[in-house]
């Protein structure tokens, strides 16, 4: 790809991200999702469903193994229902942030799809909501997301 053309793309990607921006969160996530659910197969999917499966299901447990993890911090908040977990870098791991295609948070919610998508994954049974708390993208050191399990 040309100079040209790649100044044209990112451009054509940061727009359609600030148009994104002002939709609703429920069409935010279904226009995430599909990347998320992608992004997360060959290497987080497995990786966490490992560690789900040493933890016997222990949620508490699970999320103590991420946390150790240098891929991953997770902390229980309250034990069996809410966590913390994000990423401890302090810049994006996305390949379109850091290509340069998006410099925008709400790029966050393909993350947040993401965690969503392998927690229902490994917990099919379970009402799972997660939230942003803060993220690089907004100017914070990490990526730190809530999640609810009930």
């Amino acid at each position: 790809m040309d100079e040209q053309s790649e100044l044209f793309t990112k451009k054509y990607y940061q727009n359609l991200e600030t148009a994104i921006e002002k939709l609703p969160l429920e069409v935010r996530s279904e226009l995430y999702r599909p990347c998320a659910e992608a992004c997360v197969q060959e290497f987080v999917l497995p990786f966490q469903r490992k560690l789900f499966e040493e933890s016997n299901g222990d949620l508490d447990t699970f999320f103590m193994k991420a946390g150790e993890s240098k891929f991953f911090f997770a902390d229980v908040q309250e034990p069996g229902h809410i966590y913390e977990m994000g990423y401890p870098v302090q810049e994006c791991l996305c390949p379109m942030v850091s290509s340069g295609m998006s410099n925008s948070s709400v790029h966050c919610e393909c993350s947040r799809q993401s965690i969503l998508y392998v927690l229902k994954t490994l917990m099919p049974n379970k009402e799972i909501t997660i939230e942003m708390i803060h993220s690089v993208l907004k100017d914070a050191k990490e990526c730190r997301f809530r999640v609810t399990v009930k």
